[in-house]
């Protein structure tokens, strides 16, 4: 119950009970409302846990997390480049590299497979954030057996592209004798009429007419297996094995400057024309061997004649004439 208060009327010589002015009241009120609202916000903000009483410690946590959901934005991104750098460089090894080198495509399913078998992330459950924790590491898991694959790829066609290099060096690809020291084209492979006994015969390879002493070359790389005259009809005669199934042979030399195991490269010296075996004068007899078959050598001239040359020489070596062995 509220003090009654009093004060002394002097003009009546007694004290008066002081009576409150309704403004104060309405005053008093309104402060007592305004107190009440702001104590009982402060106890709903302890009881729902909101930002407005965090602790130091709370807010701090608060910071980290944010801090982490923006790097798992960016290595979300940065995981989106690399998908698509590595869907190009796939498609650039199946689409040129393996093709290029005959060899099969890697299929899809194998560069995209996934991890069979036990839970590999049931320690990442469990979490507020376990959903985007598990496929980022799902993500990362596939990229790295992408790489993977990707790598032994490329060591595969490292070593295709090796040996597809000494494959294109062993071809015998080159003319055996300059087109400077070529006298004339004398006769080519195929049905042409023997020197010696005028008889229609096979020719198995293609003579070369250039003075005697003019340099042979070697037409691919190998190894010398036969530099002798013990052949019956070449004379002296040079035989190098390039690998791959080919051997080029060189018949009626003069002289040799390799000997048996030796190895050369394309365009090595290897000889001189002569006209030694059975020869009517001085020429290179050349033949090509693939597979234990002799065949047209003039089909392996792309690496040194010019189009207007290989095209003259064409036209001289399919007439049918008399052979010079």
């Amino acid at each position: 119950m509220s003090k009654v208060k009093y004060f002394y009327d002097p003009d009546t010589l007694s004290y008066r009970k002081i009576e409150p002015k309704k403004s104060r009241k309405y005053r008093n009120l309104t402060f007592f409302l305004l107190g009440s609202a702001i104590f009982g916000l402060l106890g709903l903000a302890i009881i729902l846990n909101t930002p407005i009483l965090n602790t130091p410690r709370e807010l701090s946590l608060q910071r980290e997390l944010k801090n982490y959901e923006l790097q798992f934005e960016l290595l979300d991104k940065k995981m989106e480049q690399m998908e698509q750098v590595l869907a190009n460089i796939e498609d650039r090894d199946n689409n040129i590299y393996r093709l290029y080198f005959e060899a099969n495509p890697i299929p899809e399913e194998q560069r995209r497979a996934g991890f069979g078998g036990v839970n590999r992330y049931k320690s990442l459950e469990g979490f507020n954030n376990s959903e985007m924790i598990i496929g980022t590491t799902k993500r990362l898991d596939i990229i790295q057996k992408q790489m993977v694959i990707q790598s032994k790829s490329l060591d595969e066609i490292t070593k295709l592209a090796a040996e597809k290099e000494k494959l294109l060096a062993a071809i015998p690809a080159i003319q055996p004798i300059s087109n400077d020291r070529l006298t004339r084209m004398a006769s080519g492979y195929g049905w042409r009429s023997d020197p010696f006994t005028k008889a229609r015969k096979m020719h198995w390879g293609m003579d070369f007419t250039s003075p005697k002493g003019t340099p042979i070359y070697a037409s691919g790389d190998g190894k010398v297996t036969r530099a002798d005259n013990n052949s019956s009809g070449y004379g002296k005669h040079i035989r190098i094995e390039h690998g791959y199934g080919y051997m080029s042979l060189y018949g009626h030399l003069s002289k040799y400057n390799v000997k048996a195991g030796q190895r050369v490269k394309r365009g090595d010296l290897i000889g001189f024309v002569g006209s030694t075996g059975r020869s009517e004068a001085p020429h290179l007899h050349y033949e090509v061997w693939k597979d234990g078959d002799r065949i047209n050598p003039i089909n392996f001239y792309y690496g040194s004649l010019t189009a207007e040359e290989f095209e003259n020489m064409l036209k001289y070596a399919t007439q049918e004439n008399q052979s010079l062995d």
